[in-house]
Parts: structure tokens; C-alpha cells; sequence
């Protein structure tokens, strides 16, 4: 048992760190249309018509594209509303996260 009448020393160290940041990333179908995903990526992603074209081009030639690249919260919930505007459109897209490395 320690005594009490001896001074201890407690030291805490707190790490902090930045926050990590995720990418919201689209993936290519054969059923959602090429329009709707450069629509989306304007209107939800604030992307200009040559930039949402541009990563329109990378899903469907690589299979995957970055549509932003957020905070976790913030890229887990555009992940969540464009999954069910597309859903609610009558289109498959497929939307996830991915950690930034």
C-alpha cells in the first residue's frame, strides 16, 4: 500500500490528432444512368459540370470514383442521402466509404 503522507505523480498524456477523412466513393452499374450520377454529383457532391463529368468518366472506365473525400460523419452521411435519392430515383447505385490513406 502506498503511503499518504507520499507525493504521487500522475501523469496523463493526451495524444491528440487530426481527424482522419473518408472518401464517398460511387461504383459503376449498367442500370443507372450516366445523367443521374452527374446529376447527383453536382447537386450533392457541389461539383462543376466538367468535374462530375470527369469522375462520371473514372466510375465507368475504372469501375469506381471519388465523389468527395469528408470527414467521417460528414462522408457516412452523403453516403446515406445519395444511396436513398437513387433508391427513391429507381436506381441501383452502389455508394460507400473509404478510408483515406
Amino acid at each position: 500500500m502506498s503511503n499518504p503522507n507520499e507525493e504521487s505523480e500522475v501523469l496523463d498524456r493526451i495524444i491528440l490528432s487530426t481527424p482522419k477523412k473518408w472518401n464517398v466513393v460511387f461504383y459503376n452499374d449498367d442500370k443507372t444512368p450516366v445523367d443521374f450520377v452527374i446529376a447527383v454529383l453536382i447537386e450533392q457532391y457541389n461539383h462543376s459540370i466538367e468535374k462530375a463529368k470527369e469522375i462520371t468518366l473514372s466510375i465507368h472506365e475504372k469501375g469506381k470514383g471519388i465523389a468527395g473525400t469528408y470527414y467521417l460523419e460528414i462522408a457516412e452521411q452523403k453516403c446515406n442521402e445519395t444511396i436513398k435519392f437513387a433508391r427513391k430515383e429507381g436506381f441501383p447505385l452502389q455508394v460507400d466509404i473509404e478510408k483515406l490513406k
